[in-house]
């Protein structure tokens, strides 16, 4: 179990939960130097300071436990950074013959977090890999852990910035409190080699600690030319592909899929 995970189980049990409930925007202003860690500290006791004092468990009702587990889970879901909220039972595999539901299933049950084992969804543009990847991010915030959604562009511009204001070590810090790291998006831009480096340098830091979910819609073979440097491209593969399960997704685009409702019972 990582610090923060221990951060967040340490409050819950100390009843701190005002300052729980909080703590993740706070360690967001401090990696981006907007807050010191004092002043974060000073403002999150105040918070818990302020708010009323929670009931001993024992003098909780069902119903307020349940509605505490329920806060907690929206929580989790809530700081995931999902761009939309699609849960597995919401996926047609009927549009998709070429998955296997059993294998996707399998991955439902969340076993490869605690074995550390990434996820890479490979396909067309359309395909559904990020929905799975969201489903899969969701399940797993359901049951408490620690998920960030973003995008490749958006997680690369993050690495450069804080690369260029010498805290590239505190952000990848921060990127690998996650247990579940999804990166959508992957393939569509070359990258320069200093971006390549940094993204190498997240995986390598996460590698057989933590995992790390992908969609990309680029073959391993075309991922070369993306990062342009086949020596490093081989090693961000040895590790990706290590403890990894690949998901290829041949089929119609899911965007299109009332589209292509509508012109068939047009015929």
């Amino acid at each position: 179990m990582n610090t923060y995970n221990n951060l967040i189980n340490n409050l819950e049990a100390l009843e701190l939960f005002r300052f729980k409930e909080n703590i993740d925007t706070y360690l967001d202003m401090i990696a981006d130097g907007e807050k010191t860690a004092l002043d974060a500290l000073c403002e999150l006791t105040e918070r818990e300071s302020n708010s009323p004092a929670p009931l001993p468990p024992c003098e909780l009702t069902d119903s307020e436990i349940d509605f505490r587990k329920q806060q907690a889970i929206t929580g989790c879901v809530k700081v995931a950074n999902f761009p939309f909220f699609k849960e597995i039972s919401e996926f047609d595999f009927s549009f998709q013959p070429s998955l296997d539901k059993s294998k996707i299933m399998d991955l439902m049950t969340l076993r490869f977090i605690e074995n550390a084992e990434n996820i890479i969804f490979c396909g067309t543009p359309g395909a559904g890999k990020t929905n799975l990847a969201v489903s899969i991010g969701i399940e797993a915030a359901k049951h408490r852990y620690c998920v960030y959604f973003i995008t490749f562009q958006d997680l690369i511009s993050q690495l450069k910035k804080a690369a260029s204001e010498n805290r590239l070590e505190t952000r990848i810090k921060w990127f690998c409190r996650y247990k579940i790291l999804i990166i959508d998006e992957l393939g569509y831009q070359k990258m320069d080699v200093d971006s390549a480096n940094l993204f190498f340098n997240l995986i390598a830091k996460r590698y057989e600690k933590l995992s790390t979910v992908i969609t990309t819609n680029s073959p391993f073979s075309k991922w070369s030319d993306i990062f342009q440097e086949p020596v490093l491209t081989n090693a961000l593969l040895d590790r990706l592909l290590h403890h990894c399960s690949v998901i290829n997704i041949n089929g119609p685009s899911y965007r299109l899929k009332d589209q292509m409702q509508y012109m068939i019972e047009e015929n």
